[in-house]
């Protein structure tokens, strides 16, 4: 097994050679990764990664969810329980488990980012599986206590120029503030996540706005509550933010009175909240952090339309984000009327809108990021971030939105090997979907590689204010 050079490439002949001049072009442009969830902690201790399955297996939800889906135990998968349960801590075990499973990640985008990382990072150009599952435990173990291999000199040899972590509305940023003491010169800024103290349904809703409130110094009621907003999202700008996430159930927003926000605000606190009362507020924050982002610049990014913890017993059993989220329908053309009717002609606003509900790309998504000024589109994200979902991404957007509506690409991964593994998929994606339209005589090839170049690398930096 080895990559082949043309992975991805599109099979007639003439419109291949267009795409391999184009992807060439590109290839070796720096990784600007705004939208990802690797931990800052890494780069603040430039620890050693512990071995092979801390790395690949366990925090891999794409993979952890496939193993399940075929009868694997999360607890053989070293997956830890709430309730303090046994579970599997040999990491050469739930290797092997791995590699007896590889076979069912064939055609998945997994494999692909696997396999990449085996060959780039640590030169291994054979296929996992049981019969060589303890050999390349072993070699992979031994490359990690290496130098070159350390979260720092990853961030080099990946070529990456910035990477943004998300971070709760509540974290102290320690990690960011220690690189930036470290002297190191890799930039890693945060991004502000206020899900935990905006969205009625977390678990310690109410303690965590008050957590908000009193770390700012400020009252707990609604002017009080926006206030401490605003100084969290200083706080994290002064330490390189230029973005805020919000991972909704929906996309509906609000633009209520102050009077009715407040009466709101106090419904919510008391914990007794209605399922409408908080999907109303969830609503109005989302106004309410466009406002903010009009007066501060920070890039808003709307992630809806997931139910999560789809799955009681594993909810109960491990927790959130265990791989049981699901798509499901998204309306975004009269959930983000209120929104857009305060905000949606204003430059000063960057709001990039993704979505789990392909249908809404042609229908809904791209006319309205053609039209507002304030709308960009993310790219194909989560379970359609695959060859598949960024080509039909690009088909059914671009006619409406064109290539200047979008932001690029994002890996928004947490598997911190897999980052130029996705760029590198993107890349070879982008510029098949371009050498097509080469070959169909609808771009010429010089226009084509300049696109190509912006889809890599531009448009990201620029939307993001990187």
């Amino acid at each position: 097994m080895a990559l082949h050079p043309d992975r991805l490439f599109p099979i007639e002949p003439s419109a291949r050679e267009i795409a391999r001049r184009l992807y060439e072009a590109v290839a070796g442009l720096p990784i600007v990764s705004p939208h990802g969830h690797t931990d800052p902690a890494w780069y603040a201790k430039d620890e050693p990664f512990p071995d092979p399955a801390t790395l690949f297996v366990k925090p891999d939800h794409y993979v952890t969810r496939m193993l399940y889906s075929q009868g694997v135990k999360l607890e053989q998968l070293g997956v830890a329980r709430r309730d303090g349960g046994e579970v599997e801590a040999d990491g050469r075990k739930i290797w092997r488990l791995f590699a007896e499973n590889f076979y069912l990640f064939a055609g998945t985008p997994s494999r692909l980012w696997f396999e990449h990382s085996l060959e780039t990072v640590f030169g291994i150009a054979d296929r996992l599986g049981p019969g060589n599952a303890d050999a390349l435990y072993d070699r992979i173990s031994d490359a990690l206590q290496t130098e070159e291999l350390r979260p720092r000199a990853l961030y080099r040899k990946f070529n990456i120029e910035v990477i943004a972590t998300t971070d709760s509305a509540l974290d102290d940023l320690a990690s960011h503030d220690a690189i930036r003491a470290s002297g190191w010169d890799g930039r890693v800024v945060p991004t502000y996540r206020p899900d935990a103290v905006v969205n009625p349904d977390s678990t310690g809703f109410a303690d965590n706005v008050r957590k908000l409130v009193e770390m700012t110094g400020n009252a707990l009621d609604w002017n009080g509550y926006l206030a401490a907003h605003r100084a969290r999202r200083a706080y994290f700008k002064e330490r390189g933010a230029t973005a805020t996430d919000h991972g909704h159930p929906t996309a509906r927003t609000a633009d209520l009175s102050q009077p009715a926000a407040a009466l709101l605000f106090e419904r919510v606190l008391s914990g007794t909240v209605s399922p409408e009362d908080a999907e109303i507020f969830r609503a109005q924050m989302l106004t309410e952090m466009a406002r903010m982002s009009v007066d501060d610049g920070l890039v808003m990014q709307i992630h809806p339309g997931s139910y999560r913890n789809h799955n009681p017993g594993v909810f109960a059993a491990f927790g959130l984000d265990m791989g049981a989220d699901i798509p499901q329908p998204t309306d975004y053309v009269r959930a983000l009327k209120p929104l857009l009717d305060a905000f949606g002609n204003d430059p000063r606003l960057t709001l990039i809108l993704f979505t789990l509900d392909e249908t809404a790309y042609s229908r809904e998504l791209a006319p309205l990021a053609g039209h507002y000024p304030a709308l960009k589109l993310g790219p194909a994200w989560w379970f359609f971030d695959s060859p598949e979902g960024m080509r039909r991404f690009r088909e059914t957007t671009t006619e409406t939105a064109g290539f200047y509506n979008t932001v690029g690409f994002n890996d928004d991964t947490r598997a911190y090997l897999s980052i130029p593994a996705r760029h590198d998929m993107a890349r070879r994606v982008d510029c098949a979907y371009l050498a097509r339209l080469v070959a169909d005589h609808r771009l010429d090839e010089e226009e084509a590689r300049t696109i190509a170049r912006d889809l890599a690398y531009g448009l990201a930096k620029a939307a993001y204010r990187l």
